[in-house]
């Protein structure tokens, strides 16, 4: 049992291979990221702005298509998911940013090759991002379960 419950109490590096456990100086590192400026991982207070103004942007949106009262909708909540969902999928798949993340500077990059992410990539990291949960577990490097699943990083991009 002692084993079990020491992998997640030892904290994110634990969940490492073997290989890997050893110590960097700085988050990204071990990714091949710059420490600081453009290409090195966002900060959480920058990636949760980006959250914010995506989803409020959604949502306003969503305001526009329930129409008369929108507040006083049952469905708003919906709208706006589905809103944020499908600008979400679009814009990293074209641009590798979404509305909120151009705003504060950010970019969704693969670590695995300097490519594009793609649309079988923000698919599924937005499907990851719907559940909320993979944000909150984070890495070494601070990166939420959907960038790990998806070899994915939020970075600077100026």
């Amino acid at each position: 049992m002692a084993r079990m419950t020491g992998s997640w109490l030892s904290g994110p590096s634990a969940a490492l291979p073997k290989d890997q456990q050893r110590e960097q100086d700085y988050p990204g590192q071990l990714l091949g990221l710059p420490q600081n400026g453009p290409g090195s991982l966002a900060t959480t207070g920058k990636r949760v702005l980006a959250l914010m103004i995506d989803w409020f942007t959604a949502m306003g949106v969503a305001m526009l298509l329930v129409g008369e009262n929108p507040l006083e909708s049952s469905n708003l909540s919906a709208y706006t998911l589905i809103v944020w969902f499908v600008v979400g999928v679009l814009c990293v798949t074209l641009f590798s940013f979404t509305p909120g993340q151009y705003i504060a500077g950010l970019q969704v990059a693969r670590v695995d090759a300097p490519k594009r992410v793609g649309i079988v990539r923000a698919l599924s990291r937005q499907l990851l991002l719907v559940f909320i949960a993979p944000a909150l577990v984070t890495d070494v490097d601070n990166r939420g379960l959907q960038d790990r699943a998806t070899q994915t990083a939020v970075v600077r991009s100026r």
